[in-house]
């Protein structure tokens, strides 16, 4: 059954179309914010800007697509996943926010509001951050002249401004936390998935025709896209079945017999971080830009520093050892942050006590303590393959399809991690929608 088959079925439930349309027009409502621009930024300055720093591009990808345009929602839903990170970590650190987490809905309502108050100064330090580079009188050259995003910006407008980004972010959070209770699928993952779909033609068009790309390129590069989106679907529906066994004896209706209860198995997941990871290292990549752009019309050591770090630190910057560290860093938090978030989601003494519970057991392995030390193990095992594959995906295939079809590689970082996330959101996506199916006896995106 395909994608539209199992969508029309899904229409005709009265509680899973109620989610689907609130999905969709909540999803509209974030679009609509991303296309009113903050007045003041000069267009043509701001598409300098970002043609010639990766990283921000990057990081406008993240962030749904209003950064481009300075909109009311430039700095998207980063501020709230960077905040998202730091109570993740607080929480293995703290033992009351650890206790927290174990208390339930109540607990988790605790924290997640403990994230929304971090978000606000968080979004704050980034608008100021974001304001310092816009008004720099160097921020961009455009024809041998160095020139301001935003010219000429009083007080009262530059206080407006962070305003109305710390607004913006604000009001991005609240529509994915909606999308997320009330919708189907993750509102941030969807936010940032519909911000990329947004760009895709724009940007197919750019690559086609910047750069003196040929026919040969685009359709090498067309090819390498389709085999890795082919491998992406199979990593992130690839799972490891560990066998399990109920201990509890079945009765036969007909026979009266007793046999051994039935035969199953646990399903592991090679990717159980999605493409959290990937988003989660963006925003800390993105740190010592944020910084340096608070310290850009700094004078003496602040203020060459400052502008050292924007000119060269991003992905394929001016000087190749700076790009060595930058891809370096960039493969070890993928790989860090895809085992600390399996970790968050997935704990393997919560697995083990459940299945004592039920009575329900691996085969040739002790109940308890040794079951979760083996699911430990195992679950280490099959993380390190889907991390080494998101890593690999978003910083190494770039730089070889670069040098195998001679493109652009700022294009090919955008395009390899926008085609992780897009994929990765659309298939998760489609699993919250198979499962209400399911439970309602319908057939889902799976014959």
């Amino acid at each position: 059954m395909n994608l539209l088959q199992a969508l029309g079925q899904a229409m005709r439930i009265p509680e899973l179309r109620r989610k689907l349309v609130i999905t969709i027009g909540l999803v509209l409502a974030f679009r609509v914010l991303a296309n009113v621009s903050i007045p003041g930024a000069d267009p043509k300055a701001l598409q300098a800007l970002f043609s010639s720093n990766s990283l921000l591009g990057l990081f406008n990808l993240v962030g749904g697509g209003g950064l481009q345009r300075f909109t009311i929602v430039a700095e998207g839903l980063n501020p709230y996943i960077n905040a998202t990170i730091i109570m993740q970590l607080m929480t293995v650190v703290s033992v009351r926010l650890k206790e927290l987490s174990k208390e339930g809905e109540q607990g988790r309502k605790k924290i997640t509001r403990y994230t929304r108050w971090l978000t606000v100064p968080l979004a704050a330090l980034q608008g100021w951050g974001f304001l310092a580079l816009f008004t720099n009188p160097n921020a961009v050259t455009i024809n041998g002249v160095p020139q301001a995003i935003i010219p000429n910006a009083t007080t009262t407008q530059e206080i407006g401004i962070v305003l109305t980004l710390v607004a913006g972010t604000i009001i991005a959070m609240w529509l994915g936390e909606l999308i997320t209770e009330y919708g189907v699928g993750n509102g941030v993952s969807l936010i940032i998935f519909t911000g990329i779909i947004a760009r895709l033609i724009p940007s197919i068009g750019d690559y086609s025709t910047t750069g003196g790309t040929h026919v040969i390129q685009i359709i090498g590069v067309a090819v390498i896209a389709l085999v890795v989106t082919a491998g992406i679907i199979g990593v992130q529906q690839a799972q490891r079945k560990v066998p399990v066994q109920s201990a509890q004896r079945v009765l036969n209706p007909r026979t009266g017999a007793a046999s051994q209860g039935r035969r199953n198995f646990l399903p592991l997941r090679i990717n159980t971080a999605g493409v959290i990871p990937i988003i989660f290292a963006l925003s800390i990549m993105f740190f010592p830009t944020i910084f340096a752009n608070l310290f850009a019309s700094a004078g003496g050591f602040l203020g060459s520093a400052s502008a050292w770090i924007t000119a060269n630190w991003q992905p394929n910057g001016p000087k190749w050892y700076i790009n060595v560290l930058y891809n370096g860093l960039y493969f070890l938090l993928i790989l860090g942050f895809t085992y600390f978030y399996t970790a968050v989601v997935f704990d393997p003494n919560d697995v083990a006590d459940n299945l004592k519970k039920q009575s329900t057991f691996i085969p040739g392995i002790r109940p308890g303590r040794s079951t979760a030390e083996y699911l430990g193990r195992v679950m280490g095992r099959i993380t390190l393959a889907g991390a080494l594959f998101l890593a690999i995906i978003t910083v190494i295939l770039p730089l070889f399809t670069a040098f195998a079809t001679r493109a652009d590689p700022t294009s090919l970082y955008l395009g390899g991690t926008a085609i992780l996330i897009v994929v990765g959101v659309a298939l998760d996506t489609m699993k919250q929608i198979e499962t209400q199916l399911l439970m309602r006896q319908y057939k889902g995106f799976i014959r």
